[in-house]
């Protein structure tokens, strides 16, 4: 689905040029995606969890120890003499599991299930560093606008403050008049300090979102696309939210936590070789010293008979957290259908919303323009024209935050849908490649059998 290729297009052409003069919604997009400390943080987790897969493999490969002693030994005869002796000994060897039953495997499983699940995580995490960014870029827009109309709105009052002292200089109007202009001018002027006020803090979430000030920002691109129908929408969360994706990980790794905790009661079989040299007297009571080589072989077949009911509390916490991991399946699951269909309304509330204002500003600036001409012929007051140009700027004020929320709403329900992401939106600059580093250390994770087995039961729960 490229649904933001305007946005691509736009974020191409900035970035071959550093002297472009206005920023783009896709340079903030980038800029976030390359200046989070929160994606670092979260891809430092995703290698914690690679490295959890080599060592569940490493359980499975051969162990090589060598060791080095030296002993010292002193004993007493009975005539008071005593007598010291050494020995040193150098030995090397390995051991190696040759059959669990299944235990490491199951092991082994479990952990990639957990490397696809944090990898799902990090990809909710680069959804939530981009529509902040969006979100601080609509900020921007939305107060920079307010600040503008505060502007303009306080150079009207200023002259109709003016043309009221006049009036009252001639003897037209009362001090009263004059009094409630300087009145409506100082409110604006209060209004105006907010909005500023509103456009530095803006300003600062920009900062923490992208690592720098914004430069003048360019017109937002047209509206992403989106499905025919809510219902439309919601399929596509459940398919592809990353929270999803990662709660049936995480409940495909609880399963096989479960089958590893009754796997622990499995016998262990084991191998190992060992060789060496030793260094000691050639009799308990000293004398010469020999030097003898030792080798030896070994198989070992062990098995826990009994363990105090530590193994079955094991078991039980195992299937206890499987139950809490399909139960929040079904949660994160639900929640992304509300949080699609609360985006999905919040587009059509700010449509709507922007219809009906867009109808009061036309009749507010009628009816402003009708009371100011009444004014000048002495059929209304001060005090009317002031009441209609507030009306006209709060009419335009609230359609600069409906067409702010708008654009976010439409950002909020790609969110949603698991499709606010660097690839998805086309925004064309290299991405981390979550299985490099799995690959430096092991070979890319597959689902495990485990795993596919459930597919079918954890999708039909992310769907209830």
């Amino acid at each position: 689905m490229r649904c933001f290729s305007g946005v691509a297009a736009i974020a191409l052409m900035a970035f071959t040029s550093h002297a472009a003069i206005a920023e783009s919604l896709a340079d903030t997009m980038v800029a976030a995606y390359r200046h989070s400390a929160l994606i670092e943080q979260n891809r430092a987790v995703l290698r914690a969890a690679d490295e959890d897969v080599a060592a569940a493999l490493a359980e499975l490969r051969p162990i090589v120890q060598w060791t080095a002693s030296h002993f010292v030994n002193r004993s007493e005869g009975l005539q008071g003499d005593h007598t010291t002796t050494r020995s040193t000994a150098l030995e090397i060897g390995a051991q190696m599991t040759l059959y669990d039953w299944g235990r490491s495997q199951l092991a082994i499983d479990s952990a990639k299930e957990q490397v696809l699940a944090t990898r799902q995580g990090l990809v909710a995490v680069e959804q939530d560093v981009l529509l902040d960014a969006t979100a601080a870029f609509f900020d921007i827009k939305q107060a920079t606008e307010r600040v503008a109309l505060q502007q303009n709105s306080v150079e009207v009052l200023t002259r109709v403050r003016q043309a009221a002292q006049d009036r009252f200089d001639v003897g037209e109007i009362t001090v009263t008049d004059v009094a409630q202009a300087d009145a409506q001018l100082a409110e604006t002027q209060a209004g105006l300090a907010s909005a500023q006020g509103d456009l530095e803090i803006a300003r600062e979430a920009y900062l923490a979102a992208t690592g720098r000030f914004p430069n003048a920002l360019d017109a937002p691109p047209p509206l992403p696309r989106l499905p025919a129908n809510v219902d439309e929408a919601r399929a596509l969360g459940q398919r592809s939210h990353p929270l999803i994706g990662q709660a049936q990980r995480q409940a495909a790794a609880a399963e096989l936590g479960v089958a590893a905790a009754a796997a622990e009661r499995n016998p262990v079989f084991t191998g190992n070789i060992a060789a060496g040299i030793e260094r000691a007297p050639q009799t308990q009571f000293g004398g010469d010293y020999e030097t003898r080589d030792n080798a030896s072989v070994g198989l070992e077949l062990n098995q826990t008979i009994y363990s105090g009911g530590r193994l079955s509390a094991q078991h039980r916490r195992a299937m206890a957290f499987r139950d809490e991991a399909r139960s929040n399946l079904l949660n994160v699951a639900r929640q992304i259908s509300q949080l699609v269909g609360e985006s999905w309304a919040n587009i059509d509330v700010a449509r709507a919303q922007i219809g009906a204002i867009d109808e009061q500003i036309t009749a507010a600036q009628e009816a402003y323009n009708g009371v100011r001409e009444e004014a000048l012929l002495g059929a209304r007051t001060t005090l009317d024209v002031l009441d209609a140009e507030q009306s006209l700027l709060e009419a335009r004020a609230d359609r600069i935050t409906a067409e702010a929320n708008l654009q976010l709403a439409h950002y909020q329900l790609l969110a949603a849908m698991g499709r606010l992401t660097v690839e998805h939106l086309n925004l064309g600059i290299p991405t981390y490649d979550p299985s490099q580093y799995y690959n430096a250390v092991r070979d890319a994770p597959y689902t495990s059998k485990q795993g596919e087995s459930l597919d079918r039961v954890l999708r039909a729960i992310g769907r209830n």
